[in-house]
């Protein structure tokens, strides 16, 4: 008998044609075609919201003086906060308003997107699974990732490009330069993409596509923080120190007052080096695993961890409880501007009478409008949070887990509420830390009005608004699991009127109607109003009603 051995397999090398890149247009096309509607929704609701804002300020430049009289409010701690370094503010034209205070709601609106689109088509699919059956093709091991970063350029330039043009022809009688406009757009569309490759990397140190994308957040939630910090401590221009933050790069191209374009390449060259550390990481892990190896858990769970209550309370925790520190710390120092802000609006009342035309003469009154625009801020992120959480029970059904779940004796109408009750609780919470922190602010620095009664009766007025929010994402995933995150097109609409709606005297009202908040009294201005609680409470409980109902008709995993 004559025995034989095989000789092994050679192993498979890299050439330097880049085979890990084998079937990098093929994904592309895929990415592209899978998330037509989801990309397409993203475009035009920014160049919605450059085009809107841009028309607004063009009708409020009709009035003599309102412009320069909102160029001081954007001079003020809170303005800087919001807005920006404050250029231009000497002469506050269109472009330059549109420059300073929408600059860094266009970064992050384009950063939630690049990341959620980074960590959807990486970690999220290999967390699924779905990669191996990609891999299987001939499909390179970078081969998605490139596809994704590719494809959000191109989402990116369109927007950039396309909200450009729409400024140019929206600023009333004042035609703004495109030149300008495309370094404002260009400059905010690669400054998101800055936290895009920040995601990229994020998703070859986590195992989870959860651990990813909130580490990313933190990631622009920190840059935010060390522009505002920057900012605040000169005027105009900021510190050495706001130009850490990507978002500055953005608004450090002035534009509409001395564009230029140099700090955009901070943003090119960042963008680069995050992409190639990526890459290095990438081959050095496991596929499937991250860098950081997750931590092992218990052996046998806890008594009081056998529900789905429980199941959907150790899911949650950990966001609500990032959330609500971060927040409560943000609202809390901005308590702490109330005073600053009374003085310094009562010397520009005095000596500005467009500012009396706009807000009176009663500082008392702004400071209560101050606090008011605070608390709508407020309010919104914790309907934000609302909608993330409302998406938790889509996230446990396509990653199979909700099966798993669903196969002990759960009924559907128990675990969808275990999910839902933990989100509505932790809205209300995170919506109290945000109105008691803002009250702490207040306290710590002698403000003793409006009192405590009053924080309570603004958050018992905001808090079935938020929970309308919720119960629409969930009744969406229970009935059309497709559309669960059109939960986001009321958030940035409501956004819009709220903020900005007030520049266009002819705005309809029924066009304000559909916005939750539209229903809730003016926060510190006006009564508890019990009939507009009681409606939204009614509008909420149908909602929720409406999504147990559909979920119990329909099949799994059909989304």
């Amino acid at each position: 008998m004559t025995a034989t051995l095989d000789r092994p397999a050679p192993a498979v090398t890299t050439s330097s044609g880049g085979s890990t890149l084998t079937g990098t247009g093929r994904m592309i096309r895929f990415v592209l075609r899978r998330d037509r509607v989801r990309l397409t929704v993203w475009t035009l609701s920014l160049v919605a919201f450059y085009a809107y804002f841009t028309f607004a300020l063009g009708l409020m430049a009709e009035t003599e003086g309102a412009l320069q009289a909102r160029a001081a409010l954007m001079e003020t701690p809170s303005g800087i906060v919001m807005g920006g370094p404050g250029y231009g503010t000497d002469d506050y034209t269109v472009g330059a308003a549109m420059a300073n205070e929408g600059t860094v709601w266009v970064v992050l609106a384009l950063a939630i997107m690049s990341i959620l689109h980074v960590v959807r088509h990486t970690r999220a699919e290999e967390e699924s699974s779905r990669s191996e059956l990609v891999r299987a093709n001939p499909v390179g091991r970078h081969a998605p990732a490139v596809a994704a970063v590719v494809t959000l350029f191109v989402v990116n330039a369109v927007i950039a490009v396309v909200s450009a043009f729409a400024m140019t022809g929206t600023g009333g009688s004042e035609e703004l330069p495109l030149a300008d406009s495309l370094g404002m757009t260009v400059g905010a569309g690669l400054s998101a993409m800055v936290f895009g490759a920040i995601a990229l990397v994020f998703c070859q140190l986590s195992e989870h596509a959860r651990g990813a994308t909130g580490l990313s957040m933190a990631a622009f939630g920190a840059a935010f923080v060390v522009q505002v910090a920057g900012n605040l401590r000169e005027v105009p221009g900021g510190t050495t120190l706001s130009w850490v933050s990507p978002i500055a790069w953005a608004q450090q191209t002035r534009a509409f007052v001395d564009l230029r374009w140099w700090p955009v390449g901070l943003s090119v060259v960042t963008i680069v080096v995050l992409l190639w550390f990526a890459s290095v990481l990438a081959s050095r892990r496991d596929f499937g695993g991250g860098m950081i190896a997750g931590r092992q858990g218990r052996a046998e769970a806890r008594a009081s961890l056998r529900g789905p209550l429980a199941l959907a309370w150790v899911q949650q925790r950990t966001a609500l409880m990032w959330s609500c520190l971060g927040l409560g710390l943000m609202w809390l120092a901005s308590g702490t501007l109330i005073p600053e802000i009374g003085d310094m609006i009562g010397d520009l009342l005095t000596d500005n009478p467009a500012m009396q035309a706009i807000f009176g003469e009663d500082t008392t009154q702004f400071e209560a409008a101050f606090l008011g625009a605070i608390m709508l801020y407020g309010a919104l992120c914790a309907a934000a949070y609302a909608i993330v959480m409302g998406l938790r029970p889509k996230a446990e059904e396509t990653s199979a887990r909700a099966e798993i779940t669903l196969s002990a004796p759960v009924s559907r109408g128990r675990w969808l509420g275990a999910q839902l009750v933990v989100a509505g609780l932790g809205t209300v919470v995170l919506l109290a830390v945000g109105v008691y922190a803002l009250w702490a602010g207040a306290a710590s620095v002698g403000v003793t009005e409006p009192g405590l009664g009053t924080y309570t009766g603004v958050l018992a007025a905001y808090a079935p608004a938020v929970l309308v929010y919720l119960g629409l994402t969930a009744a969406l995933y229970a009935w059309v699991p497709r559309a669960a995150a059109a939960g986001w097109a009321l958030l940035a609409y409501t956004f819009v009127v709220g903020m900005f709606g007030g520049l266009i005297e002819d705005l309809p009202e029924a066009a304000r109607w559909v916005s939750p908040f539209h229903w809730v009294p003016e926060a510190f201005v006006a009564d508890f109003d019990p009939g507009s609680f009681v409606g939204l409470s009614a509008v909420a409980v149908v909602l929720f009603v409406l999504a147990f109902v559909g979920f119990r008709r329909r099949d799994l995993h059909s989304t």
